[in-house]
């Protein structure tokens, strides 16, 4: 039954691992259909190769000026050499079903008498033999059902370590566009102290502004033309994170990112934490481990029970040159019927006592593992929720009013009614929050993809589960 469930799954599951990036905002996918049909059934066929996961020969995406962060997950899914580990650990995990679920090898037997031993009918020559073992009923379904378990939690380890390398992906990513925008900010800035170096030295000539002027508005500029380098020099380091998540050489180019996601997590976080409980794939991981260690226990409790043996043995008889009976040389032919005694109670019960508290282990793994996930999802919450306040207090309140700020204390700079020091004030005041909404917008995509990854269900999953929470009466 497993092994069937395993190649009906054979020709969608892998394809629908990464590919679905190409259809929608995350390529994040589960499989609960498939789950829901067969409880016991490996993911997908392990005899599909990791590299393209389609077909085995899809090159990964081009990663030029147009490429989308969509493009970039799906070349780290296909060339990140972790996650080909972990498929290759799943795709070992696969390959031990058929191993513990087929009959032990038969068994064949020749004799030779090197003594022919007479009997009535004449002197036996030869002995042939064939048995085979049949385990106690159960045994072989048990033992494939444990290796299934074993299975899906590799299965759920691989989705587990590709959702983390996608947040890995996204974060470099994020962090890279909000380089770029700080030094497009940082550049912006410096051009507008030297359009005000340009209005003091105006302001100088006819004696109306003072030399230390002057000296103040260099020393802004200075402190500024600094950052803008540092904040250029931050790009190596940069796009080497980034490569590395990819497989690439720390050197390989990579386009600025043209921007990051705004959309936004709006579903209740009481959905979010059962979401958690039930897709989380290092949650499933763990419960395939428990489930695995129960199916043990029963494993162990019939190795107790005997085994039996059916065998046929065939004798070949000579015949008696002084013998004129009608069963002259006939051979013989013995069906045979053995049990193993498994009389050694001791090692049986030992057997189920250690998948007993394995099974007690890995329920323990599993609740420290929901505590620190939990634990961690509230923080992403307050992550998320936090960066989306101060995006909307930036944009729509912080820096509109530095802007008619800034715009007022350069008319009255100009008409000589006020000084250096309050237009200096107000222009660094505007870059601060300039960079401080970038900031948000940036930390809101990050603690998105963070949620994404700790529930394992795709964003849009999220959307449609928040229309639907907030269309319930």
């Amino acid at each position: 039954m497993v092994r069937s469930s395993l190649r009906c799954l054979a020709g969608s599951a892998l394809t629908l691992v990464v590919l679905a990036g190409c259809s929608s905002r995350s390529p994040f996918t589960t499989f609960d259909a498939e789950r829901s049909r067969h409880p016991q059934a490996v993911r997908a066929d392990a005899s599909t190769p990791p590299r393209g996961y389609s077909d085995g020969s899809a090159p990964p995406p081009l990663l030029d000026e147009t490429a989308k962060l969509e493009d970039y997950l799906r070349y780290a899914a296909l060339e990140n050499p972790g996650l080909e580990a972990m498929f290759q650990d799943w795709k070992a995990a696969v390959e031990r079903l058929p191993q513990v679920s087929t009959l032990p090898d038969p068994r064949f037997t020749y004799g030779y008498y090197v003594g022919e031993v007479e009997t009535r009918v004449g002197p036996m020559q030869h002995s042939l033999a064939l048995s085979q073992t049949f385990p106690w009923l159960g045994k072989l379904q048990d033992r494939e059902d444990a290796a299934a378990r074993h299975a899906n939690a590799a299965y759920e380890r691989f989705e587990a370590a590709r959702l983390a390398l996608f947040l890995r992906v996204e974060r470099a990513y994020n962090e890279l566009f909000y380089l770029k925008r700080s030094i497009d900010i940082t550049h912006e800035n410096i051009e507008l102290l030297q359009q005000f170096e340009r209005v003091v030295r105006t302001r100088y000539r006819v004696a109306a502004a003072g030399h230390p002027d002057i000296i103040k508005i260099q020393v802004e500029l200075g402190t500024l033309e600094d950052r803008l380098r540092q904040l250029r020099d931050l790009r190596d380091p940069y796009t080497a994170r980034l490569n590395a998540a990819l497989n690439r050489p720390s050197q390989s180019p990579v386009a600025w990112p043209p921007a990051v996601s705004e959309r936004e997590v709006s579903i209740s976080d009481e959905l979010l934490l059962a979401a958690l409980a039930d897709r989380n794939p290092e949650l499933l991981a763990l419960q395939e481990e428990i489930e695995r260690e129960r199916i043990n226990a029963e494993i162990a409790r019939k190795d107790g029970y005997p085994d039996f043996t059916v065998g046929l043995a065939y004798t070949i008889i000579g015949e008696r040159n002084e013998v004129t009976l009608d069963e002259n040389g006939d051979d013989a032919v013995l069906g045979t019927l053995s049990v193993n005694l498994p009389i050694w109670r001791d090692k049986y019960d030992a057997g189920v006592r250690e998948a007993i508290a394995r099974r007690l282990a890995a329920a323990g793994r599993r609740g420290e593992a929901s505590n620190r996930l939990s634990s961690e999802l509230q923080e992403a919450l307050f992550e998320h929720d936090d960066a989306r306040r101060r995006v909307a207090l930036y944009r729509d309140t912080l820096i509109p009013k530095a802007t008619e700020s800034l715009q007022a204390s350069l008319s009255s700079f100009e008409q000589g009614q006020s000084d250096y020091l309050d237009l200096v004030d107000t222009q660094r005041t505007l870059l601060e929050f300039q960079l401080a909404i970038e900031r948000a917008q940036v930390d809101r995509a990050t603690s998105a993809a963070r949620i994404e990854q700790l529930v394992g269900v795709p964003r849009s999953e999220l959307d449609d589960a928040s229309t639907r929470e907030g269309n319930t009466p």
